[in-house]
This record gives structure tokens, C-alpha cells and sequence, in this order.
């Protein structure tokens, strides 16, 4: 069995994974998208474009790569609200989302599985995050499973002592006001520690092991 991962969750230095006011116009919040400046320029992330060229990060890759399945949480599919934003919205990312395995959407809203071009399954899961990572698990077999956001997801697995590994980006951003990812939670108490430090122009990323 693979493990529990956070990979690529890009925070701010005042420790908010997302901004205020997520909306159609604004995914991330006001300045969400700022957290996300040393993602943009990697090879990883134009080829989810369909682009070519790129710079060759390794936390990049290794935010994309090793993973049988992914759980999200409901804004990570769509913009809040129980339409959907509206009865054809099949997500953010168009019809190949980056995914190309079984993704479980943590949701209130039920909703009948759609099937993605690229092997992406959208699954949505009404009863917990308990059940939502035993159907990730399942569907991931020996490869890992990636605890892809927003926040709040995030938040719960941590308390639940569900995540192995967490893989942080921390921009060179102040958001001031948002979701805050640590509020609240000790980290030492529940078993994590910081195992790599790595400084470059656009992020410091920090992994935390448990």
C-alpha cells in the first residue's frame, strides 16, 4: 500500500493557502494565484497546458508523479454552491483535467461520477473523509494517494493523522487575509517534524514527515 501525501501546496508567509473571496473570476481567492508564481514556469505545469519547454523542478515533478489516485475538496472541483456552477461544469481544468486517475471530491452535494478524457474519474464522495480515502486507497493499489487541497481537506486529513508526507511551498507572498492552514493545529503533537529545507528564488519548500 502507497502512502498519504501533500505535494506542491504552495502557502503564504503569513500561512494562508488560499485567499479571500474564491469565485469563477478568482479560483484561488484574491492573490491565490501569486502563491503559485514557482509552479508556473516548470516543465509540470505547461505540459498540464499542453505546452512545451519549461524549467525542470523536481518538487514539481514529484507533485504530479507516483499517484493512483487524488481527493479534493468541493472548491478544488468547482465554485461553491450546491449547482455546480452550473449542470454542465465539469471542473476547472477543461475536459483533460491533470489528474489521469480515480479523483474522490469531498462534497455535501451528490453527484453521478463523469468520466474525463486522459483516465481523470470524478467521483463524489457525501459521507467523509474516512470513506473518500478508503476508495482512494483502493482505487491507488500500491501507488501513493495525494491529498490535493483546498485547505480545509487538508486541515481534516492532518487531524485525522492521515497524511504521511506534507510538501510545502511557501511564496514570498502576504495574503493578510484567507484560509489559514496551520490555525489551530499542533503539529508536533500529532508526529510531524520538518525533514528538508530547500530555499530558491520563488519558494522555500519544506516537507513535513509524520
Amino acid at each position: 500500500m502507497g502512502k498519504v501525501r501533500v505535494r506542491g501546496f504552495a502557502v503564504s508567509v503569513d500561512g494562508y493557502g488560499a485567499g479571500a473571496g474564491q469565485s469563477l473570476e478568482h479560483p484561488m481567492g484574491q492573490g491565490g494565484r501569486d502563491l503559485h508564481r514557482w509552479f508556473y514556469p516548470t516543465r509540470t505545469f505547461r505540459a498540464m497546458l499542453g505546452q512545451e519547454g519549461g524549467t525542470d523542478d523536481r518538487f514539481a515533478r514529484a507533485s504530479a508523479e507516483g499517484f493512483g489516485a487524488f481527493i479534493l475538496g468541493r472548491n478544488m472541483f468547482g465554485p461553491a454552491g450546491d449547482n455546480w456552477g452550473g449542470p454542465e461544469w465539469k471542473g476547472w481544468w477543461g475536459d483533460n483535467p491533470p489528474y489521469h486517475a480515480p479523483t474522490f471530491i469531498l462534497t455535501h452535494h451528490a453527484r453521478e461520477p463523469i468520466v474525463m478524457e486522459g483516465s481523470t474519474t470524478f467521483y463524489f464522495v457525501t459521507d467523509g473523509i474516512e470513506s473518500a480515502l478508503a476508495q482512494a486507497r483502493a482505487a491507488a493499489g500500491d501507488l501513493d494517494v495525494k491529498i490535493g487541497g483546498g485547505v480545509s481537506t487538508v486541515r481534516q486529513y492532518l487531524l485525522a493523522g492521515a497524511i504521511d508526507e506534507l510538501h510545502l511551498a511557501q511564496s514570498p507572498v502576504l495574503l493578510g487575509r484567507g484560509e489559514s492552514l496551520f490555525a489551530g493545529i499542533d503539529l508536533p503533537s500529532l508526529g510531524y517534524r520538518v525533514t528538508e529545507v530547500v530555499s530558491t528564488e520563488l519558494a522555500t519548500h519544506l516537507v513535513l514527515t509524520r
